[in-house]
């Protein structure tokens, strides 16, 4: 979860000093921002500069935003041409009018992201939904795709998808019209001060460092008239959609992804490592790193080991 520009700027006036000196070398050595359009849609994206080096895309997971990757993008920066995007209802992106995401709307994002920039091949960092967008695209597109890194990307395990297909199509269908309907009708939440807000942060992932919380939440919110914060993404993505392309497609595109792909994974992590419940054998050029003591977000868990394991890769 991030914060809009306002928010930054009010956070930093409302507790300047307790932000480390690191934070704030960071936040003025930022990026800068832009935005594209795709399908109607105003997306927005950070771009790091070095326009002149490889392009390299870090795609971010549900409900969080572009600048979750700045520790990443900091260190990967003068060595390559670094562009983080929102995802639609993420962030600073434009929500859809119509409150639906499914993944094929946002793969045809980033292929726009990549087809308006005419880079080619990229290097794709991905992380959860961003993984899944990101592994469908480079099966369309293996020839724009120099190499991939996807955490925790390939999605529901065998063992969910099996107790997902017990209930009734019907009845699945019938449950997204109602989940769909309250959607419509929550508002979002707010939170009376950043603190709270950055409370409930760290109460989502243990492993975030303080400094690490404070600098999500202050890039995750809006503030709001009254002076209450919410998260910047649509609440509506907490409602997936009930159908989606076949489990055999989406193999079907794995494997015929053809780059260096690594796939991480967080051994504390809801997600289910490929290598276990045999969905590594759907991908030809793939192996899988699995960290130690790391949740879903292993990237800030393990963000020493993670940044070793990925420049050795690229």
């Amino acid at each position: 979860m991030t914060l809009s520009p306002q928010g930054q700027g009010e956070a930093s006036r409302l507790d300047a000093a307790r932000v480390s000196p690191n934070w704030c070398a960071m936040m003025q050595t930022g990026p800068t921002s832009h935005s594209y359009m795709s399908q109607r849609l105003k997306l927005h994206y950070a771009d790091w500069g070095n326009a002149g080096a490889p392009p390299l895309l870090l795609v971010h997971g549900g409900r969080d935003h572009c600048r979750s990757w700045d520790w990443v993008a900091q260190q990967l920066s003068a060595d390559w041409h670094v562009i983080a995007p929102d995802l639609r209802g993420h962030g600073d992106s434009q929500w859809a009018a119509d409150g639906c995401y499914g993944v094929m709307d946002h793969v045809y994002d980033l292929a726009q992201l990549i087809h308006q920039m005419d880079a080619g091949p990229v290097t794709i960092v991905a992380h959860s939904l961003g993984g899944n967008i990101s592994l469908r695209y480079t099966g369309l597109y293996p020839d724009k795709v120099k190499k991939l890194v996807a955490i925790e990307g390939l999605g529901p395990s065998p063992t969910m998808q099996a107790e997902r297909a017990k209930v009734a199509f019907a009845d699945r269908w019938r449950k997204w019209i109602v989940d769909k309907r309250a959607a419509a009708g929550r508002l979002p939440k707010r939170y009376p001060t950043l603190q709270a807000a950055l409370e409930r942060m760290r109460s989502e992932n243990a492993y975030l460092t303080a400094e690490q919380a404070r600098h999500l939440t202050v890039h995750g919110a809006n503030r709001n008239e009254d002076g209450s914060y919410s998260w910047k993404f649509d609440n509506h993505l907490m409602v997936w959609p009930f159908y989606d392309m076949p489990e055999d497609e989406v193999e079907a595109l794995w494997g015929q992804i053809n780059c260096p792909t690594l796939l991480m994974y967080g051994a504390n992590s809801w997600a289910s490592n490929p290598e276990k419940d045999g969905r590594l054998v759907h991908f030809n050029t793939a192996r899988v790193v699995e960290f130690a003591d790391a949740g879903h977000w292993l990237h800030h868990d393990q963000f020493d080991r993670f940044m070793a394991e990925l420049k050795a890769f690229l």
